[in-house]
C-alpha cells in the first residue's frame, strides 16, 4: 500500500502537515457539499425521489461536517494512529453515506430506510449492496465520532501539555493602556 503511505506522509508528516490536513478536510467538505447540491438538481430523475432528497441532504450535511471538522482539527489530541484512523474513517463515512444514499435513490431500494423507501424496493443484490453500504457507513461514522470526542476531551489537552507539547494558540497581543491614555 505505497499510495496510502505517501498520502498519509503528506497529510500528517510534512512541515505543514496539520495545516494541510485542515485544508484537505475543508476541501473535501466543499467538494461533498457541491456534490450534494448537484444531487439536489437531479433529484426528480431518481427512481425514488424521497431517497434522492435524502441523498441531496446527505451530501450537503456531510460536507458541512467535514468543513467543521477541518476547522477544529488542530484541537483534536490523539496519538498519530488514532488521528489517522479518525481522518480516514470520517472521509470514508461521509463520502460513502452520500454514495450509498444516491445508489438507494437510483435503485429504489428499501434497505435500512423504510420511511424514505415510499413503497419502492430493488432487486435482492441492490438491497444487499445498499444495506452493506449503510452498515459500513454506520460503523465508520460512529468510530470516527468516538475517536474525535476522545481527542477533544479536556484531559487530552492537559496530558499533551504535561508532555511538553504546547497546544496551538492564536498569536493575539492586546495593547496595554496606561493611566494617561484612559483620561483622554
Amino acid at each position: 500500500m505505497p499510495f496510502v503511505r505517501v498520502v498519509t506522509w503528506r497529510i500528517f508528516g510534512g512541515s505543514n502537515g496539520m495545516i494541510a490536513t485542515n485544508r484537505q478536510l475543508m476541501w473535501h467538505g466543499m467538494f461533498l457539499f457541491v456534490l450534494g447540491l448537484i444531487t439536489g438538481l437531479a433529484e426528480q430523475r431518481f427512481t425514488n425521489v424521497r431517497m434522492g432528497l435524502a441523498a441531496h441532504l446527505e451530501g450537503v450535511m456531510n460536507g458541512t461536517f467535514l468543513i467543521a471538522l477541518g476547522a477544529i482539527w488542530n484541537e483534536v489530541r490523539l496519538p498519530r494512529p488514532g488521528k489517522l484512523t479518525a481522518y480516514w474513517t470520517a472521509l470514508y463515512g461521509t463520502y460513502a453515506n452520500w454514495l450509498t444514499t444516491t445508489f438507494a435513490a437510483i435503485f429504489g431500494t428499501a434497505a435500512r430506510s423504510p420511511i424514505t423507501s415510499a413503497g419502492h424496493s430493488g432487486q435482492p443484490w441492490q438491497e444487499a449492496l445498499v444495506s452493506a453500504g449503510f452498515l459500513s457507513v454506520s460503523i465508520s461514522i460512529v468510530g470516527s465520532g468516538v475517536l474525535l470526542v476522545w481527542g477533544l476531551r479536556a484531559s487530552a489537552s492537559m496530558s499533551q501539555e504535561r508532555r511538553g507539547c504546547e497546544p496551538m494558540q492564536p498569536n493575539i497581543s492586546v495593547p496595554e493602556i496606561n493611566d494617561n491614555e484612559r483620561t483622554q
